[in-house]
């Protein structure tokens, strides 16, 4: 049987009490303690195994007290070191911690990219401050999210410094983590080709592994494209995103919803909306083909439609969204097995990718005279259909059960 992969909600999911640009939000807030009652609670009820949070989601903030953490006395702490304590007896795996740098306006013009060394400053030591968060959680992982580190305007942005400022703050992350020791042992960068800016510096995944080559510890930095959503804002695939990732060894793990293309961000929960169905178990059936090992870690929000205000309503709403989730995430995960394992896919697909194999050696063998002496009879190519178009009806018929 196929891989059935390890599941992550993330605090920022849980918690999301769903406004959006033209409306405030719908459900009743609640505290990051309280969040973590209801994780742990899909955590003893089987649905989910990690979770993950920026760190504005558990604490917040205070610039002025940038070493509240690890001040035994302090607010931070204590509520800390509440949920670590509720995560380790639900036996919730704290994953990924990442560093707010969009929510307070000091941010507004970016974070560890702004043009103003103060405001880096800032951004390098709320990132610092995270990373020792995430270490007292356990966290394997630090992500670096794009956030606002874009623009509106062309000539507002000192280009060729940007993306030395870039790499900058991605350099000091794995240096901080390697000389403190800290549980946090590798890094991802999820790229987004706009929202909350305009334009990203870092659009797509091939933008983020490019960086990554450039960088101080590539080995220490991978990506997690959030899939569906990001590349296929701007209508590109998510398929060929997660397949040059693993190609390259850098898909350490993935962030899934829904989205319709060419749309701003959905964040719809997988599976769920107009459209994404055969995309995402298209997703799921590459990674399987792969043999891609990693965890797949929620980053959706529940629709404003299905949300609605009240005390009852803040955990049970937010407890149906989880399993919702997960129902859909897992259903997906099974068609995509059983394309992965079907006997007649596999059939057509070896018949139209593993014929002349002593060509295919010369090309792999890069023997210039050899690839020279070697003839081809060109009508006979190119007079021979394909019929990719029944394979993919075939596909199709799977997936709706026929």
């Amino acid at each position: 049987m196929g891989t059935k992969r390890k599941i992550s909600m993330p605090y920022w999911c849980a918690a999301n009490p769903v406004g959006d640009p033209f409306g405030p939000a719908v459900m009743d807030r609640i505290t990051s303690v309280e969040a973590t009652d209801i994780l742990c609670g899909a955590k003893n009820d089987g649905l989910i195994d990690f979770t993950a949070a920026h760190d504005d989601d558990l604490v917040p903030w205070d610039p002025y007290n940038e070493d509240d953490d690890s001040q035994t006395g302090s607010e931070t702490y204590k509520i800390l070191k509440t949920i670590k304590e509720k995560l380790d007896k639900a036996g919730l795996i704290f994953k990924m911690v990442t560093c707010g740098l969009h929510g307070n306006p000091v941010f507004r013009n970016g974070g560890i990219t702004n043009p103003d060394p103060r405001v880096r400053l800032l951004a390098a030591k709320k990132a610092m401050r995270a990373l020792r968060i995430g270490n007292f959680l356990g966290a394997e992982y630090f992500t670096y999210w794009v956030a606002r580190d874009g623009f509106e305007t062309q000539f507002a942005v000192p280009w060729g410094r940007n993306y030395t400022y870039l790499m900058d703050g991605l350099n000091l992350v794995a240096r901080y983590a390697k000389a403190n020791d800290l549980s946090i042992k590798q890094g991802t960068i999820e790229n987004k080709p706009n929202e909350p800016r305009g334009e990203m510096y870092l659009p797509t995944v091939g933008h983020a592994i490019a960086l990554i080559s450039r960088l101080e510890s590539p080995d220490f930095w991978g990506v997690n494209p959030e899939l569906l959503q990001h590349e296929q804002m701007t209508g590109l695939t998510g398929v060929a995103a997660a397949a040059m990732a693993v190609r390259f060894g850098k898909l350490f793990f993935l962030h899934v919803g829904n989205q319709k293309p060419n749309q701003f961000d959905n964040d719809n929960p997988v599976l769920v909306g107009m459209d994404g169905l055969k995309e995402f178990i298209s997703v799921l059936y590459v990674l399987e083909k792969m043999g891609w090992q990693g965890h797949v870690e929620f980053d959706n929000h529940i629709l404003r439609t299905d949300t609605a205000p009240g005390e009852a309503n803040k955990t049970a709403i937010r407890r149906e969204f989880i399993e919702l989730n997960v129902d859909a995430y897992r259903t997906a995960e099974s068609r995509a097995i059983k394309l992965a394992e079907d006997d007649r896919i596999n059939s057509i697909q070896d018949k139209l990718w593993n014929s002349h194999q002593e060509i295919a050696d010369t090309l792999k063998n890069g023997d210039l005279g050899k690839i020279s002496g070697t003839n081809v009879d060109y009508d006979s190519v190119n007079e021979e259909a394909l019929k990719l178009g029944s394979l993919d009806m075939l596909v199709n018929k799977k997936i709706m059960g026929m």
